[in-house]
């Protein structure tokens, strides 16, 4: 059974989050400290975190960063904080996915859906979708057997999604991919409108390929519609 871990000071709103995991399955842990959170996500057990930004003893966006340190395994960030400015940062910093609060079970339940599948498949605990092999494009290389990608022969880290976006791309060049067939092959079905996760996730992956993420020579926006992989 995939263990949950909550991280939030709320208490309310980690008693709800761990109702709602509870009744979904999972096996739950909670805390409202940080540096006990982080403790209980490097023991070894944990299968995904959810982390509030706002904790009393230490921010939650360092203990993020203490815990990419050491795992790779999921964290959602679940906080207050709606500026994208803040879900930027915390993506780029390796986080999976951004929920902001207020939120249902529903959405909650559907973005950990995404998020371990991501994970499982990344470390092989799930048949990978797409066929194995090595795809290049304008310096950009992503090796499948592996999951490691590069630019020009440098190793690129990135996130379990970041990873999955730019395999799309790669495997599309010229394409014009809609928002909607973005968020559907990479997050699954009831994603369909959300283009607020997705402009996130594009923004932390541009950071990491593009040489000026704001004049892009890679991934370009087809504004209104979606976004395209320059073929030159």
């Amino acid at each position: 059974m995939e263990q949950i871990l909550v991280i939030e000071d709320d208490i309310q709103i980690q008693n709800f989050m761990l109702y709602a995991l509870e009744t979904a399955g999972f096996s739950v842990q909670g805390t409202a400290k940080g540096k006990e959170g982080l403790a209980l996500a490097l023991r070894g057990d944990i299968s995904l975190v959810l982390l509030d930004l706002g904790l009393p003893d230490m921010d939650g966006m360092d203990v993020l960063r203490r815990l990419r340190e050491n795992s790779d395994i999921p964290v959602i960030i679940v906080s207050a904080r709606d500026q994208d400015k803040e879900k930027v940062t915390a993506l780029d910093e390796g986080a999976d996915d951004y929920l902001t609060k207020p939120f249902s079970a529903t959405e909650l339940m559907a973005r950990i859906r995404v998020a371990l599948r991501h994970y499982n498949k990344m470390i092989g605990k799930e048949k990978k979708e797409e066929d194995d092999g090595i795809y290049e494009f304008r310096g950009l290389k992503i090796d499948n057997f592996s999951h490691m990608a590069y630019k020009d022969g440098i190793e690129i880290h990135l996130t379990p999604l970041e990873y999955q976006l730019l395999l799309l791309f790669i495997k599309n060049p010229g394409k014009v991919m809609t928002y909607r067939t973005i968020l559907k092959t990479i997050w699954g079905e009831g994603y369909g409108e959300d283009t607020q996760v997705l402009r996130s996730i594009m923004a932390s992956t541009r950071r990491k390929i593009e040489e000026n993420p704001a004049k892009p020579k890679y991934i370009e926006t087809e504004i209104g519609i979606g976004y395209r992989m320059k073929e030159s």
